[in-house]
C-alpha cells in the first residue's frame, strides 16, 4: 500500500492522483482501511468550513421566514446530494416541499442515469428557476465539488446578478464557481481514493454540510422541540410509535391516550398543544 501523498496541480485538488496506487493489488481489507483513511479528512475539511456555513445560514433563516425558499443547483453526485437532501425535509420536519428545492442538471432522469451534456449548459439553471416564479427574497446554493460544472455557474451568476442569496459548494480552492457565488463553502477534503471519483469524499463532505444547513435551518425555524423531531409527517408504523412515545414522555400520559392524541392531531406539536389548550 503507497499513501504517499501525490503533488497537487492547478488548484483542481479533485482530480489529482490519489494517495494510494495500485488499487486492483490490494486486499479488501486494505482497501476498506484505506478508504477509511481518506474519509479522515472529511471531518477536518468541514469543520473549518463551519463560520462560512454559520453566516450563510443565519442570512437564509431571515429570508425562508420572509416565504423565501432554498435552491440546490447540482450536476450528477452534486445534484443527487441536493434533490435528497430536499426531499427528507417534508417528511422530517413536516414543512412544505417547496421550501427548499433541488435542481440537477438533466432533470428526474439524471437522478437514476447520466444524461449526457447536461451539466454544460451554463443558461439550463436560470432557465429552469424561472419556472418557479423566482424572486429576491430566494436563496440558490451552487453544489459542485470541482466547482468547475457550468450548469452551476451560470445558475449562481445569473442569480446573484438578480439580487438573490447565493452560495456555493465546492471542493476546490479558489474555484470558477467560487468567483460567482456570494458566500463561498469549501470543503477541502483532498484526492480521492479512486482519482477524481468525488461520490467518495466530496460527495460525503457536501451531504454533510446540506445536513447541517437545513438541520440548523429547520430547528431555527421551530420544526423541532428540545431533541424531536414533533413535526414529522405519520408516515409509517415506526414514525407514529416514535410520536406516542414523545407525548407519552412529554405529557405524562399512557400508550393509548398519546396515540390517540396524535392520530387526532396529525403530529406530536400540534397535539402536545392541544392537550394543552383544553
Amino acid at each position: 500500500m503507497n499513501n504517499t501523498p501525490n503533488k497537487k496541480t492547478d488548484n483542481k485538488i479533485t482530480e489529482a492522483p490519489s494517495n494510494f496506487s495500485n488499487l486492483e493489488q490490494m486486499s479488501v481489507s486494505e482497501l476498506l482501511y484505506g478508504i477509511n483513511q481518506e474519509d479522515g479528512q472529511i471531518h477536518i475539511a468541514v469543520n473549518k468550513a463551519i463560520p462560512t456555513i454559520e453566516k450563510f445560514v443565519s442570512l437564509l433563516i431571515d429570508r425562508i421566514k420572509s416565504d423565501g425558499r432554498l435552491f440546490y443547483l447540482g450536476a450528477g453526485t452534486s445534484g443527487r446530494l441536493g434533490v435528497l437532501d430536499a426531499s427528507e425535509l417534508p417528511p422530517t420536519f413536516g414543512v412544505p416541499a417547496n421550501i427548499v428545492i433541488g435542481l440537477i442538471a438533466g432533470g428526474e432522469k439524471a437522478l437514476r442515469s447520466a444524461v449526457e451534456s447536461a451539466e454544460d449548459d451554463p443558461e439550463k439553471a436560470w432557465q429552469e428557476l424561472q419556472d418557479y416564479d423566482i424572486n429576491e427574497n430566494d436563496s440558490v446554493l451552487g453544489i459542485a465539488a470541482s466547482g468547475t460544472t457550468p450548469y452551476v455557474i451560470g445558475g449562481v451568476k445569473k442569480a446573484r446578478e438578480n439580487g438573490l442569496l447565493t452560495a456555493c459548494i465546492t471542493c476546490n480552492p479558489d474555484a470558477p464557481v467560487s468567483k460567482e457565488a456570494e458566500i463561498v463553502i469549501e470543503a477541502v477534503v483532498g484526492p480521492e481514493f479512486v482519482t477524481g471519483s468525488t461520490r467518495l469524499k466530496a460527495g460525503t463532505a457536501q451531504k454533510m454540510i446540506l445536513n447541517m444547513i437545513t438541520t440548523s435551518l429547520m430547528i431555527k425555524l421551530g420544526r423541532v422541540k428540545g431533541n424531536k423531531m414533533v413535526n414529522m409527517q405519520l408516515t409509517n408504523k415506526k414514525l407514529v410509535e416514535r410520536g406516542t412515545l414523545m407525548i407519552m414522555e412529554e405529557l405524562k400520559l399512557d400508550k393509548e391516550t398519546s396515540k390517540s392524541l396524535l392520530l387526532e392531531h396529525g403530529s406530536v406539536k400540534k397535539a402536545i398543544e392541544a392537550y394543552k389548550k383544553s
